[in-house]
């Protein structure tokens, strides 16, 4: 395996460990700050690399392959492909505003109620802007209007 993809996966396997929380340790402190800090910006680093492979990849494949069905096949995979990055591309500016939560010292904290919205969500979800609660509520009401 090349030193480059060993470098990267080790990296990754640090970052992407769960943070264990001590007894007594107080929340959102700089530890669990720096934590989280280094996990958003591993996931947004991730999400950049495969959209610079999309891009490079749509770049160096022919445009139109001769064949009718290849060609179909080709467009459906491109439109699913670039359907998929545009997700990341909305989770990658969900990342900046949690990262951007995590320098206001906002950062794990509900944005309507502002109870602690806990680290084991937050490790599931590091962009959760809602404790459990809300978000519940959230989810409740936008199904009564949809």
């Amino acid at each position: 395996m090349p030193a480059r993809k060993r470098k990267a996966q080790s990296t990754s396997a640090k970052v992407l460990k769960h943070y264990v929380l001590k007894k007594g340790e107080k929340y959102m402190n700089k530890k669990q700050l720096a934590h989280f800090r280094n996990k958003l910006l591993a996931w947004r680093k991730e999400l950049e690399d495969e959209i610079t492979r999309t891009v490079v990849q749509m770049r160096d494949e022919p445009d139109n392959p001769p064949d009718p069905n290849d060609r179909a096949s080709h467009e459906t995979d491109m439109t699913i492909e670039l359907r998929s990055r545009d997700r990341e591309r909305k989770l990658i500016k969900k990342i900046d505003e949690a990262l951007q939560r995590i320098e206001t010292n906002d950062y794990g904290y509900c944005d309507v109620c502002g109870v602690e919205i806990g680290i084991a969500r937050l490790e599931a979800r590091p962009t959760a802007e809602l404790c459990i609660d809300c978000k519940t509520l959230d989810e409740i009401r936008e199904k009564k209007l949809g």
